[in-house]
């Protein structure tokens, strides 16, 4: 297998490991704050988001060295080589909202597929998780 789509399927393995964790320990975090109920729900949002952006950077980091490495993928349009640059496609991908300024060239098409499948499918399970959250101390409201 090509060294590009094992380091590709490497990172969207670490970021669904990391979102799998964040998820199973907010709850027994939140169930220990001294707080009401529905700051217990904020903490459990806020804290889903800050994994949600480890997890694009995470994306980002492997799109910048893909495209400053020596091979055939590379970010072109408005793309002008910062991380920024690729912080900002990743965030555009992993939340589906799609190409426009910046599209992937080679094998960063591959990881733009993967990190779109994955960025929806954490979107969904965090939304039923804060769902499951809400119904938990909904009551306590």
């Amino acid at each position: 297998m090509h060294f590009l789509s094992v380091l590709n399927l490497l990172a969207a393995a670490v970021v669904v490991i990391i979102h799998y964790e964040a998820l199973s320990r907010i709850p027994a975090i939140i169930n220990l704050l001294p707080v009401k109920p529905r700051l217990r729900i904020l903490f459990a949002v806020f804290a889903s988001l800050v994994a949600h952006i480890v997890e694009i950077w995470i994306f980002a980091l492997v799109y910048y060295f893909q495209h400053h490495a020596d091979n055939q993928a590379s970010l072109e349009g408005t793309f002008d080589g910062s991380l920024i640059d690729a912080a900002y496609f990743s965030i555009t991908t992993y939340t589906t909202v799609g190409f426009g300024d910046i599209q992937p060239i080679g094998d960063l098409r591959f990881l733009a597929g993967i990190e779109s499948l994955v960025g929806l499918l954490l979107i969904t399970w965090t939304a039923s998780f804060i769902f499951i959250e809400m119904q938990r101390h909904w009551g306590k409201l």
